[in-house]
């Protein structure tokens, strides 16, 4: 296909074009959609929440761009050059002044959980094995929640647990429990996370994409004062 003037003096053409498409049709439309609908209502509550409206309406746009051209600059900085799905992968080890059977019933109770994951709006255990997670997205923007299964138990030692299927939020993680040479509890966390193809899910999995690595951090460290304080009388979880 020739080319315009205009795209050769850019250096432009339609291959290069092609290439910076690494959102499929059902992510732009999403994009589209929710981007609409978050500028509307940033717009709408300017006065009343301007703090939130305007994280609204610089979603809003940032989603509506995304759409419109079909190129997520994100997406490009993590690797997704193409309408391939993702895979990411968080690795977090850490340290926490408690002993290992305390660490590990403390993680197991996943209702526990919220409790220094501040992104976490609530885990609602419903057996043994599963549970309902919910999340809140900044500025409360939206809420997602899915269902997930532990599918690997060994007691003070490892939690493994999955996303059932169908989720909106496709992920996956294990948990594992060591003792510290020095005394306290080595913790080695890694969670995979990976966006549905295509849907609604597609469009609020990847929203959380450039803030979910962040987010884990922040919660890793809220768990290690959580785990410092919890013997004081005054528990003190860190807000975002």
């Amino acid at each position: 296909m020739a080319t315009t003037t205009l795209q050769r003096i850019n250096g432009h053409n339609a291959a290069s074009e092609h290439n910076n498409i690494n959102l499929t049709w059902p992510e732009r439309y999403v994009s589209i959609a929710a981007g609409v609908k978050l500028s509307l209502s940033g717009i709408k509550h300017l006065f009343k929440s301007p703090f939130a409206s305007i994280l609204k309406l610089g979603a809003g746009g940032y989603l509506l761009s995304r759409g419109v051209t079909g190129h997520c600059e994100l997406y490009s900085q993590i690797g997704k050059v193409n309408t391939d799905p993702v895979n990411i992968r968080i690795k977090s080890s850490f340290k926490v002044n408690k002993s290992r059977q305390y660490v590990y019933e403390f993680w197991r109770k996943l209702d526990n959980l919220p409790l220094f994951m501040n992104h976490l709006e609530s885990v609602d255990v419903i057996n043994n094995e599963r549970s309902h997670w919910v999340l809140k997205l900044p500025a409360n923007v939206a809420k997602v929640s899915w269902d997930t299964e532990v599918v690997m138990d060994v007691p003070y030692e490892l939690i493994g647990w999955s996303s059932v299927p169908g989720s909106i939020v496709d992920n996956a993680g294990r948990i594992r429990f060591r003792d510290a040479p020095d005394g306290g509890t080595l913790v080695d966390l890694i969670i995979s996370y990976q966006p549905p193809a295509g849907g609604l899910g597609t469009g609020l999995a990847q929203i959380l994409n450039p803030v979910f690595k962040s987010m884990i951090d922040t919660d890793v460290q809220n768990f290690k004062q959580y785990m410092d304080l919890e013997d004081k009388d005054e528990v003190v979880i860190i807000i975002n």
